[in-house]
């Protein structure tokens, strides 16, 4: 529990390798994970090629440790293997809708997450891209998904090259409800955030943006109302286009 409280995103690797049995017996772990129906609704991609991960690296905005990396581990939603399974055991699938997309990312999460922690109790290192679902249609082409299938994390995995400080996280009482969801009041969110809005290295962010506040820059530089239609019309049509 306290690995876990000590956690920290590693994006600078060695040029050191990650053996196939290693990579494997992290895997068997991580696929013990909860999931619906023990349908394992998921499938992940691995990426060693140099040329490969080239072809991903635009898709994630070129962050250096898509390339730098000794792995890069893409996890998908996957109802292709168990639509195929049906078809072929003369049952009748429906599994290209918005309800198995959404077990399906549950699943893929769930996996992704556990093989993490596992990573990291092996002492590797890991950095989760937030920029899979920013353009999925990318992604399929270069890893050249079928139907069904759809990237919804991608883990940068290596031995780490540094150690950096903890980012900060908010306090329990910001996200934990007892009973019932209890709303936030005015002064509850100004305390909440007080810390996170008091440290140098977000006061600093505020003055590179030319904003007022660090919600601002979230709101009108980092994560901006149009980027997000913009990227959610093409996570539709790219679902529409998988088959869901």
């Amino acid at each position: 529990m306290e690995s876990l409280k000590q956690r920290r995103t590693i994006r600078k690797y060695q040029a050191k390798d990650i053996s196939d049995d290693l990579l494997n017996d992290l895997f068997e772990s991580a696929f013990r994970a909860s999931t619906v129906g023990n349908m394992q609704t998921y499938s992940v991609v691995v990426t060693r090629d140099a040329e490969r991960k080239a072809r991903l690296a635009p898709a994630h905005f070129n962050q250096p440790m898509v390339q730098e990396a000794p792995v890069v581990l893409t996890f998908c939603i996957d109802l292709h293997r168990f639509t195929r399974w049906c078809e072929q055991r003369d049952a009748h699938p429906g599994y290209g809708n918005l309800e198995w997309f959404v077990t399906g990312a549950i699943d893929a999460l769930l996996v992704a997450q556990t093989f993490c922690v596992a990573a990291e109790e092996k002492g590797l290192g890991i950095c989760y891209l937030g920029t899979t679902t920013y353009n999925p249609d990318q992604i399929i082409d270069a890893l050249e998904l079928p139907q069904l299938v759809f990237p919804i994390a991608t883990i940068t995995v290596g031995w780490p090259a540094e150690h950096p400080a903890q980012v900060d996280r908010l306090p329990l009482e910001a996200i934990v409800h007892q009973e019932t969801y209890h709303d936030y009041t005015q002064d509850d969110i100004d305390r909440l955030y007080a810390y996170k809005e008091s440290l140098p290295e977000n006061r600093q962010f505020i003055l590179e943006n030319h904003k007022e506040t660090l919600a601002q820059v979230f709101t009108d530089v980092r994560y901006t109302k149009e980027d997000a239609e913009a990227m959610s019309r093409l996570m539709l049509e790219t679902m529409r286009k998988q088959g869901f």
